[in-house]
């Protein structure tokens, strides 16, 4: 997230206004309902996590066991194991 100077992006009189209720302060300002992103939308990291939890159920029904999964991925045998029936869910 970028910060954007207020003089820079808004009316001189609504500056003054925002003074008036956090003068000198940090301010955030959410983005509107139908702009906001899902968690990893934007870096990628969420198409990422698919291809590759896709590949770990592919690989373990190809007969990889749980420990070789967990090495592969160095993930834990619980995430390995979530993963797998996550995916098992949505192919089914």
């Amino acid at each position: 997230m970028k910060y954007a100077k207020a003089q820079d992006v808004l009316p001189e009189e609504i500056v003054q206004i925002i003074q008036k209720y956090v003068d000198g302060k940090y301010l955030y300002i959410p983005r509107k309902d139908e702009n906001h992103k899902a968690w990893g939308e934007k870096s990628g990291i969420k198409s990422s996590l698919k291809v590759r939890n896709n590949e770990i159920y592919k690989k373990y029904i190809s007969g990889a066991t749980i420990n070789e999964l967990t090495e592969e991925y160095y993930l834990s045998e619980k995430s390995i194991r979530r993963i797998i029936s996550k995916e098992k869910l949505i192919c089914s």
